[in-house]
């Protein structure tokens, strides 16, 4: 009985992928229809398990507020602010002045703050791998983040019009060619990977709605 239900999750697995995969190739007006009907299906699916979500996190900082278990006022204050933007948002939409403060002057800064200590956590962690292991790529890693931070740092506004030109061109060069260029490397091999596992799943290879 298990085998004949994971197979015919399967078979409605690939018949969906292929009706969606389908209407982006062929302009038929009816399977653009079907397409357009299993894409809103699967947003309404995706709302839902981003609400299943959330009430796990209520749930699971709600019994940790209750057992008094270590680090329960953050799970209280986490609690407070979660009920109080979702009924503001709720009654009020989200454009409400009170949340918006709430986004400006505590999501915003919270979000710089974790970005710093990314920068502060990655200078640390570079010097590290230079101290554990001294090779070239080492050395051009700790050079690349130093010239970076130390280009957009306001040090330069003190120094020479030649040199602080100098060092604006490098970073420029660093951040705008070899950096973008590994970024698009990554997000082109993030495509791929996307594409191989959908195809598994399409093809039946692999089945996560079976388990």
């Amino acid at each position: 009985m298990r085998i004949r239900a994971n197979l015919f999750w399967a078979v409605i697995a690939i018949i969906v992928g292929v009706i969606v995969l389908l209407g982006y190739f062929f302009t038929n007006p009816t399977l653009t229809s079907l397409r357009e009907l299993l894409l809103r299906w699967g947003a309404l699916l995706a709302a839902g398990a981003i609400f299943l979500g959330l009430f796990n996190l209520f749930t699971v900082h709600w019994n940790k507020v209750n057992d008094q278990s270590e680090g329960w006022p953050y799970s209280a204050i986490l609690i407070f602010f979660f009920l109080v933007t979702l009924v503001l948002g709720i009654i009020f939409g989200p454009d409400f002045e009170v949340l918006i403060l709430f986004f400006n002057y505590v999501q915003l800064p919270i979000e710089a703050a974790m970005m710093a200590l990314l920068a502060v956590t990655l200078v640390v962690g570079g010097f590290r791998i230079v101290s554990q292991r001294r090779d070239v790529f080492s050395a051009i890693f700790i050079a690349s983040a130093l010239l970076i931070l130390f280009g957009n740092s306001p040090m330069l506004l003190g120094g020479s019009q030649e040199f602080t030109r100098l060092i604006s061109i490098v970073r420029d060069w660093i951040s705008q060619v070899w950096s973008v260029g590994g970024a698009r490397g990554i997000i082109l091999g993030v495509a791929l990977g996307a594409a191989a596992t959908g195809m598994r799943v399409l093809f039946g290879a692999d089945r996560p709605y079976g388990d």
